[in-house]
């Protein structure tokens, strides 16, 4: 086997076996994006609760924090509005991703991911071997990327080593 096959099949390997994580990644993060919702949930729920309670729409308790002469409640008023805004594109991420295929989760990822979800799942990774129908397909697709990339960085060098002839005495 010539030396650039056996490079092009070690990065084959190496490649496959990196993308095949990417299932994986993604329901670890999916997973961290619905506890997150849960607890965001029941926050918000209680916050609409009291609003609601108290005659308010939710917008019009917002204000009320805004135009507090206390600043912790103008604090806490930001806060709240940061939780709803989250809350509300956390819940825009899990409907795009249940509405995917499995295979196609894990470019999901690529599309706007909450950083502090992400920056947690990638801490506590953990990598798998992949059983899965869309485990294997990302394994292939790194494969061929591996090797076409070798294939195609050693390209060059053999185009030229074709050109220099040894010569003959």
């Amino acid at each position: 086997m010539k030396p650039s096959s056996v490079v092009a099949l070690a990065a084959a390997i190496a490649g496959g076996g990196v993308t095949s994580q990417a299932p994986e990644f993604s329901q670890q993060y999916r997973q961290r994006l619905h506890g997150a919702l849960d607890e965001m949930r029941a926050v918000v729920e209680r916050f609409d609760a009291d609003t609601a309670q108290n005659g308010l729409q939710r917008e019009e308790a917002l204000q009320l924090y805004v135009n507090s002469q206390e600043n912790f409640m103008r604090d806490r008023g930001i806060s709240m509005r940061n939780v709803l805004e989250r809350h509300e594109n956390l819940e825009q991420q899990a409907a795009h991703f249940s509405a995917l295929p499995p295979a196609f989760r894990p470019a999901a990822l690529l599309r706007v991911p909450d950083r502090k979800l992400m920056q947690n799942a990638w801490l506590d990774f953990e990598p798998a071997v992949p059983l899965t129908p869309h485990g294997l397909i990302w394994a292939l697709i790194g494969a061929v990327v591996g090797f076409c990339v070798v294939k195609l960085a050693a390209f060059p060098l053999r185009k030229k080593r074709k050109n220099v002839r040894p010569r003959q005495a």
